[in-house]
């Protein structure tokens, strides 16, 4: 059943938003008229038991909560409107701890979202949403402390998790300031809108910067749909004890004809070599068999470790073996996907300059900020891969950052189903680099893209392996929730 947690703010006077790191000093230009306050904000939790499991780093997932943020704001000219957010409370990515049970994590996360969401109604400034977004991630550590004392858990929230809790709130805010200006957010990322430049958040580098730089204007016409093939998925129909029969597909083979695809996002364990060159032939002549009886040339993959691999030497081992067996696997695989520890800093030894020379190696669940990204590309990291889920500000600043630097760069989407999924996908549109989607809500959680796909079916019902991105030019995030 949902929970709904309604919280209303006392309207408070106009102010001016402060410059919160002192190092950057004053960059910014007269305040904005289209400058907005918050108003009132209210949170509800969702919960979806998931199609079929999903196994990635040795961790199984069966359901998911989401976190749903609406929020209300105002211009300084006036002007008033709605915005809406939407994230899984995915602990299981987010927080997987030996220590914390998987249920007592979750609690956590859900109450810090709500408590993060509740607390913005007493932020008293009056600020482009870049500047609401970094002022109020100034209090996630206090908050989570508080959180986990009051829930007694063994460890401190990481912050990973307290990115993905915040996440809704952000989006919601980004929404809203487009939806009360009539315009599309992305499109109110230049010097006429943001009061401080990106500098002001990543250092003089970007001094005289805005983010209208890096993003487009108008979404991608469409872009291919990446499909992920989890650690328990069947490949064929010998892989199935029991079908569904629920009226989607169930193997690869099934999926590929269903939905056209041409993009596969491979699950691997990290620790057993064998196993995971094993899978990756074994999806290659799956799909090599199905593509040619459709007439299909072209596909291509990417690979997923989720940190469990011990250092590069695996994954050397690893893209050896698969060049060994099938050249053409190796030829699709377009990059590789966080292969060791998330903690970059305890690991200063697993460098990934060799095997970037082969394939793009991406970071994931290691960025949390600016000082990580710039760890990882010393550690040979050649790739970001950006989430809405760690927040929107956050995204956008990681996506410039990454362009500037020359870096590989692809969104993922943490089983982003309905709301978060578009918001992912408007995030994938809107980044120039960007080259597909990630889209697992439809495989593993479709319960919860009901209306959804009858809304934008060119986002949720896919023939050709790819979606219809030109629709997600709506104000705000670029979409609407159905009535």
């Amino acid at each position: 059943p949902s929970v709904f947690c309604f919280c209303y703010s006392i309207a408070l006077p106009f102010h001016t938003a402060k410059v919160t790191n002192p190092d950057a000093g004053d960059r910014r230009a007269m305040t904005k008229p289209t400058d907005i306050r918050l108003l009132n904000i209210k949170s509800r939790t969702e919960r979806f038991v998931y199609r079929t499991p999903m196994k990635f780093g040795g961790r199984v997932v069966t359901d998911v909560v989401l976190l749903h943020v609406a929020v209300e704001v105002e211009a300084r000219d006036g002007r008033r409107g709605e915005g809406f957010g939407s994230m899984p409370m995915h602990n299981i990515w987010g927080w997987p701890s030996a220590t914390v049970p998987a249920d007592r994590a979750l609690q956590a996360m859900i109450d810090l979202g709500t408590q993060l969401a509740e607390s913005a109604n007493d932020y008293p400034n009056v600020a482009h949403p870049m500047e609401i977004c970094h002022d109020l991630a100034l209090g996630y550590q206090s908050t989570s402390d508080a959180v986990t004392t009051r829930l007694k858990t063994a460890e401190p929230m990481p912050k990973l998790a307290q990115l993905v809790c915040a996440s809704p709130l952000e989006a919601a805010i980004f929404d809203a300031y487009g939806k009360t200006l009539g315009a599309n957010s992305y499109n109110l990322l230049s010097s006429e809108y943001m009061n401080r430049d990106i500098g002001s958040y990543l250092g003089p580098e970007f001094d005289g910067e805005y983010l209208d730089q890096y993003t487009l204007r108008e979404p991608k016409p469409s872009m291919p749909l990446y499909h992920l093939v989890g650690a328990l998925d069947p490949l064929t129909e010998a892989d199935i004890p029991e079908r569904i029969n629920d009226g989607l597909p169930e193997t690869l083979g099934e999926w590929i004809v269903a939905d056209g695809l041409t993009h596969l996002k491979i699950k691997l364990n990290g620790n057993d070599l064998e196993w995971d060159v094993n899978r990756v032939v074994g999806i290659e002549q799956v799909a090599a068999e199905t593509q040619a009886a459709r007439g299909c040339n072209e596909w291509f993959y990417s690979a997923d470790f989720n940190e469990k691999c011990e250092n590069v030497e695996y994954v050397l081992d690893f893209l050896k073996l698969i060049e060994e067996r099938s050249p053409e696997a190796i030829r699709r695989l377009q990059y590789i996907e966080q292969p060791t520890s998330r903690n970059l800093k305890a690991h200063p030894e697993n460098k990934m300059h060799e095997a970037a020379k082969i394939k793009p190696v991406v970071i994931d669940e290691a960025l949390v900020d600016f000082e990580s990204l710039l760890l990882s590309r010393e550690q040979g990291y050649s790739g970001v891969a950006l989430k809405a889920c760690k927040g929107h500000s956050e995204a956008l600043l990681m996506g410039a950052a990454a362009q500037k630097f020359g870096m590989f760069l692809c969104v993922q989407d943490l089983t982003c189903p309905g709301a978060s999924f578009l918001h992912s996908a408007s995030l994938s549109a809107r980044i120039p680099t960007v080259a597909a989607i990630e889209g697992n809500g439809r495989q593993y959680c479709p319960a919860a893209n009901a209306h959804w796909d009858e809304k934008y079916p060119e986002m949720f019902q896919v023939t050709d392996g790819t979606l219809g991105t030109h629709i997600l030019n709506e104000p705000g995030l670029g979409f609407s929730w159905p009535k």
